[in-house]
C-alpha cells in the first residue's frame, strides 16, 4: 500500500503523508508539504569525455580505474556523519560503464560524474538497465547508452542511512515507472535514486517536518581553500545546493556557517 499511497497524483503545496513505504521507519507518519519543481539537471548531455573532468583524455572504452577532480563533501545531522565523499575514506576512481556492468549487483546505487555537471544517479537492475529521473520522468534505459562516453562508480556507502533489501529497493524504483513531474515529489536524480536505496522520506520535497533542533551541516573540502561549512534546514536542501556546487563550482557565500572557513 505504501507505493500505491506514493503513487497518487500529487499536487503542488498539498498536504500528503510522507512515510516510509517499506514500513520500516519507527516513528508516527508525518504530513509534510510537497513542493514540486521541475527536474533542475540536465547531466546527461552531447559532451564527449574529454570535456568532462578526467585527468587524462580517455577513451569510453577503456575499463579504468580513472581519477577524476571533484569536489569532495561530508554531512552531518545531529552531530552524525549521514553522508561522506572524501577521497581519504573511499576509492572515488571511476569505471567505463562496460566495466562498470560487470561490479553491479540489482539494487545497487550508480553514479556518473563529469566535470560542471550535477552527477547523474541511478538504480541499477539487470542485464545493461538502470531506472533513474531523467527530463522530468522515471524511466528505464541502458547504462551504457546514458552514460554517453561518461564513467561512473558504485556509491552504495555514500548516505550511512541502513539500506533496504535489494528486492525493495527494485520495488521502490519500478513502481514508478512511467511517473513524470506532476506526479512525483523528487527534484533530482540523486533524491530519487538515493529515496530507493533507503526510503527515507527526507529525500522528497517536502518529506520531512522543519525544526529548529534539526539541522543539516554540508563540509565542502575546496584544495587550498580549507573547509567551508554550510548549514541547511532540510536534507532535500542540502542535496540541491551541493549538486548546485557540483555544477557551478561557486558557494552561495550567504550559506556559509559563521563565515565559512575552519
Amino acid at each position: 500500500m505504501g507505493n500505491q499511497l506514493d503513487r497518487i497524483t500529487h499536487l503542488n503545496y498539498s498536504e500528503l503523508p510522507t512515510g516510509d513505504p517499506s514500513g520500516l521507519e519507527k516513528d508516527e507518519l508525518r504530513v509534510g508539504v510537497a513542493y514540486f519543481f521541475s527536474d533542475e539537471e540536465e547531466e546527461v548531455d552531447d559532451r564527449t569525455p574529454s570535456d568532462c573532468g578526467f585527468t587524462k583524455e580517455l577513451n569510453p572504452a577503456e575499463e579504468g580505474p580513472f581519477s577524476v577532480s571533484e569536489v569532495e563533501y561530508s554531512a552531518f545531522c545531529c552531530q552524525e556523519c549521514i553522508f561522506s565523499k572524501l577521497r581519504e575514506n573511499e576509492d572515488l576512481n571511476v569505471y567505463s560503464a562496460k566495466t562498470l556492468l560487470t561490479m553491479c549487483n540489482p539494487g545497487d546505487l550508480l553514479e556518473l560524474v563529469a566535470t560542471a555537471q550535477a552527477p547523474h544517479w541511478a538504480i541499477y537492475e539487470q542485464d545493461d538497465r538502470v531506472i533513474h529521473l531523467h527530463k522530468g520522468e522515471i524511466r528505464k534505459d541502458s547504462l551504457l547508452e546514458i552514460s554517453n562516453g561518461r564513467h561512473g562508480r558504485i556509491v552504495n556507502n555514500r548516505y550511512r542511512y541502513r539500506p533496504l533489501h535489494p528486492d525493495l529497493v527494485m520495488q521502490n524504483a519500478a513502481g514508478h515507472l512511467g511517473l513524470s513531474s506532476e506526479e512525483i515529489c523528487w527534484t533530482n536524480a540523486e533524491s530519487f535514486a538515493a529515496w530507493c536505496r533507503f526510503g527515507k522520506r527526507e529525500f522528497k520535497a517536502g518529506g520531512e517536518a522543519h525544526s529548529a533542533q534539526q539541522q543539516y551541516f554540508l563540509k565542502v573540502h575546496l584544495s587550498g581553500s580549507g573547509v567551508h561549512t554550510l548549514v541547511f534546514r532540510s536534507l532535500e536542501d542540502m542535496i540541491r545546493e551541493r549538486r548546485r556546487v557540483d555544477a557551478s563550482g561557486i558557494l552561495k557565500e550567504l550559506s556559509l556557517v559563521n563565515g565559512g572557513k575552519e
